[in-house]
This record gives C-alpha cells, structure tokens and sequence, in this order.
C-alpha cells in the first residue's frame, strides 16, 4: 500500500469556532467541520442544513440566457428544426435528455444528437454540423461541449445554423462565434455560481424556458437526471450544486424515472441512493454504452417511459458494462506492466503511456487507476483516426489544464479541467509532448506533492461519538468534492478479537479505544490485510478514517461503521 501523508487541516479562531458553535447550537468539533466548509453563521448553516429550491439563482442571471430562450422560442414559433447535441458521457447523455425531453413536450421539430467516440471524438464535429445542415437544422443546442469548437461552429454558421453553446468547461483565449454562449466560466458571466455540471446549464436553461412557456413546474422531474451528472462529472458539491443534488436524490429514492430506476435494480441494492450509488453503480453503467458503443443506447433508456422496454436496455447496458471491466482490467495490467518494467519510471513526475491497440473507450479510467498505484499526473493515449489520442489525470494542486496550455503547441485540441482532461496530437509530436509535460511537471510538483495526502479535519475520541452528534454529521451528506466525508483520528485504537480478512485484501474489525471497551465501532479497512497480524496481536493503533451511515436516517449507533483509510501503530 502506498505510502500517506497524515496533515491535519488548520483550524479556524476560536473565536469563530465557539461564535458558531453557540449560533446553532452543536460543539465545536461539528462548528469546526462546517467553517472548513463556508458555514459561518446561522443563515449560511440553514442553507446548508436545508437546502430548498428556492435557493436556486434566477437563470436570467447567466450571461446569454434570454438571448438563448427568445432564440428556441422563435425557432418553435417559425416551425425551424432544432438539434440537441451532447457529449457522450453521462454529463452530456443527462443533458441532452433533459432538454430534448423537456422541448418534446412542446414542439415535434426537434432531435439528438450524440457524436460517434471513435469516428468523430469528442465535442462539435465536423461530420456533426454536415449532418445537421443536410436535415436542414436551423438551431443546435450544444451541451457539455462547444467552448472552444471554434472552426465546427465557425462551420454551421456558413450553413445559417445558429449555435448556442451550454458548456461548462474553462474557455480558451478565444470563444467561438456562437450565437449564444451559456457558460459561468466565461469573464463576462455574472453568475453567481461558477461550478455547475454540463447538464446543471442544461436545467437552468430549461427553468428559464419554462418561465416563458408557463410550466415551471415540469422541470423539477428532471433533478433525477441533473444529479446524475453532479455526481459523475465530480463537481464540487457547494451552492447551488448541493441543492440540486439534495433535490434529485429526493427524486431518485421516490420516483426516479423508469430508466434510472433499471439501472439502480441492476446493484441489487436496497439501501438508500446516495451520490456514491450514483458513481460507483449508476455512472459506470450510462457511460459504458459510450465508451464500448454508443451513448444512443444510454439516450434512449433515460428517455424511456416504458418499465418494460427500460429493463430490456439496462440489461443491454449491463452487458456492454460487463464487457467495459473486461477491457478495463486487461489494459491496467498492460499499463503497470510498462511502469513497472521502465527502470526510469520511478524518477518521473509524470506518467504518459502510448499503445496504438488500447480502446479509446477506457483510457481515462486506466489512468485513474495508474494514479492509484503511482500518483503521478497521468495521460494514458491510443491511436484513433490515425491520430494519438487519450485522456489525462492529475493530483491534488496540479493544474492539468495549466500545464497542456504550456504543451499546446504539440496539440491539436484538448480540453478539460484542473484534474481532468482530454488531448489530441500527431504522431511525430508525442515524445516532445511528453518530454515538455515532464519538465512543467518536475518544476511544478513538490516533493509532498508527490506523496497522497490525507487531510484530517479533527482527532475523536470514540466517547464523542454521540447520537447527536452523528445525527448532525449525517446531515453533512451529500459528499463530494469540496464537500468531502470528514476525515477523523482516533489513537490507541484496539480491536475487539473480530478482526478478519475479507475477500483478499481488506480487513474487518469491531474496534475501541481502552477508556471505553464496551463502546464499540465495526470498521473496514480496504487494502490493509497486511495488518492483520499487528492488530491480532493488539497492537494499539492510530487510525484515519471516516464516518459511513449504513442506514441513512437512524440515528442508532449500528448505522454506524468507520471506513479505516489508513492506520499506523501508536508512538
């Protein structure tokens, strides 16, 4: 198991501390956690507690949005044809469903379309816009994608085809000649949120659509969707994002819609939806279909009103997923098999590995999972189209997006986040790209940087494990990015004789700390069997870990269970 840093977040004053703590009545370890995530007074706590929708922005705020709604209402007026077009993840599956579902309702003009993976790559293709000028389109909506498709969108409007761009991706130094531009991250947005997911535009656009055609109403049935995307996108989960994430889980545990609803039965699982259900069932399942085929498939089950016809495609989704682990494992063996093999490998700061035969479809998973094993920004690229191609991902504070700006002169197109990117380039250009996005990584990452680093935000006793206190704590749901899972030490940690290795790998145990022996936690540390002997012996331990509610709502100590991350014997 990898090496971690142990760093506990610095607190705030004590004076802010106990000023909160007092406001809404909790302690001060639970004050602590809410400062560290912009809770600092009795509204701002209120807002987090209970998010409502009426804490959503006005869509009219978002820069382009009134130009954008008179523009779809006009093309509905003039009986113009209009195309819905998205990306083929499940941001821009979710998305595309949303607005063309949402449009269905009041107009026939209208149709989808999600771009080929492996003919056409990602975002507005050229093969796109000519299909859309021959079926004689006059408006195409893009979702999740068209911030810097500066030549496709130059291209549909030599054919008269007005583009209005719902993106959510960093713009370029040069925004595309749309007709429209819905997009928080550009300058000129006055927003007040920046952080929304492809398909969270795709709602606001449709709640201001809704405030012209007089059914606002309609649109809440597609928060199911919308906290698709927030969850499999990994988003921060602040603002107006928790409140349309609290929302749509509302939704998806009463009525999700008949296609979300196979998917879910598909985990066998019982238990509450939450936005883990979301990302490790949910989001692999929709995003096979176009990593291994096509995202129509994945299209047409979250449209589907139909439970029957929605079993049949989740299990032709389930299939395709099946086949996506398959060559998802294969090729993780053939990517450690290169680092381990490579006597430089170690010195690195990067990881960039080519292999002409890998799938397209799975290369952004492979490199999440060599950051697992290595941490190290990784690109993992194939061959498609007679260009190289794959995707990139990065570590805690090293901005992806930064360093291929300085690499784009070897660059066809990229595009992305922070810590998360895609990149095309030529053949010949593949080792000075490499060599480049090495030198801006060994010049940029410090040596912490270079070790995992987890951020504990409090040392707990077990004796402060209180029923309301793990009430309140619960609350703290839904986790995410900038919303994480607080991360707790206890010392001196003992196990109760339980403690055994599950399946090969991971330990269970019932642990407690001497002052209290009766209080007991069951715990699961993933990855850690090598302790076994250690703990069986009873070698008190210092363990990191978090707080996991097995069944949300009870406040009962057996919903209890401590998700060991990491554990070190006490000095």
């Amino acid at each position: 198991m990898m090496e971690r840093l142990w760093q506990t977040i610095k607190g705030h004053s004590p004076e802010a501390v106990q000023g909160l703590a007092k406001a809404i009545h909790v302690n001060s370890i639970l004050a602590q956690l809410l400062l560290h995530r912009g809770v600092h007074d009795f509204n701002t706590a209120a807002c987090f507690f209970k998010p409502d929708a009426k804490q959503l922005h006005d869509p009219y705020l978002m820069h382009g949005m009134a130009k954008s709604v008179q523009r779809i209402i006009d093309a509905m007026m003039k009986k113009e044809n209009i195309m819905i077009y998205g990306d083929y993840d499940v941001d821009g599956t979710t998305a595309v469903s949303i607005v063309f579902d949402y449009l269905k309702t009041h107009y026939d003009a209208i149709q989808y379309y999600i771009p080929d993976r492996y003919t056409e790559g990602y975002g507005i293709s050229k093969q796109g816009i000519a299909y859309a000028a021959a079926q004689n389109i006059s408006v195409i909506i893009a979702l999740d994608c068209g911030i810097k498709a500066i030549d496709a969108i130059a291209k549909a409007k030599s054919f008269g085809i007005d583009v209005i761009v719902c993106d959510h991706h960093l713009p370029g130094p040069q925004l595309p000649d749309a007709f429209a531009i819905l997009n928080p991250k550009q300058a000129q947005c006055p927003y007040p949120y920046k952080e929304l997911s492809g398909a969270g535009i795709g709602f606001k656009l449709i709640q201001a659509l809704s405030k012209q055609l007089d059914d606002t109403d309609k649109t809440w049935a597609y928060l199911d969707l919308t906290v698709c995307s927030i969850a499999a996108d990994i988003v921060p989960l602040t603002g107006e994002n928790r409140v349309l994430a609290c929302l749509g889980l509302q939704q998806l545990n009463t009525k999700p819609r008949p296609g979300l609803k196979a998917l879910l039965d598909l985990g066998y699982s019982k238990s509450a939806v939450t936005i883990s259900t979301l990302v490790f069932t949910l989001a692999p399942r929709i995003n096979a279909a176009g990593r291994m085929k096509h995202a129509h498939m994945a299209i047409e089950l979250l449209l589907s009103a139909n439970d029957i016809k929605a079993r049949e495609l989740s299990g032709q989704i389930n299939d395709t997923n099946t086949l996506r682990r398959d060559v998802d494992s294969e090729t993780t063996q053939q990517a450690l098999n290169m680092i381990t093999s490579d006597p430089k490998a170690e010195q690195r700061y990067t990881t960039v590995l080519f292999n002409a035969d890998w799938h397209k479809g799975i290369v952004g998973i492979v490199a999440s999972r060599m950051i697992e094993s290595f941490y190290k920004p990784t690109i993992i690229l194939t061959e498609s189209e007679g260009k190289i191609t794959g995707s990139a991902r990065s570590v805690k504070d090293f901005d992806l997006y930064t360093a291929l700006e300085q690499c784009a002169e070897y660059l066809l197109q990229f595009g992305g986040h922070k810590y998360a990117a895609g990149l095309t380039m030529d053949k010949q250009h593949l080792k000075a790209f490499s060599d480049k996005f090495e030198s801006i990584a060994a010049q940029t990452i410090s040596a912490d940087q270079r070790i995992p680093t987890l951020e504990i935000e409090a040392e707990l006793g077990f004796q402060q494990l209180t029923p309301k206190f793990l009430r309140v704590l619960e609350k703290f749901a839904p986790h995410g990015p900038s919303n994480l899972s607080p991360l707790f030490i206890s010392r001196a940690v003992l196990d109760s004789g339980w403690a055994h290795v599950m399946g090969q790998n991971h330990l269970k145990l019932n642990v407690f700390q001497n002052q209290n022996p009766n209080l007991q936690f069951p715990a699961i540390a993933f990855n850690m069997a090598h302790t076994i002997d250690a703990i069986q012996k009873q070698v008190p331990m210092d363990i990191v870990y978090k707080i996991n509610f097995t069944n949300p709502g009870s406040s009962a100590k057996s919903n209890v269970q401590l998700i060991i991350e990491d554990m070190r014997p006490t000095a």
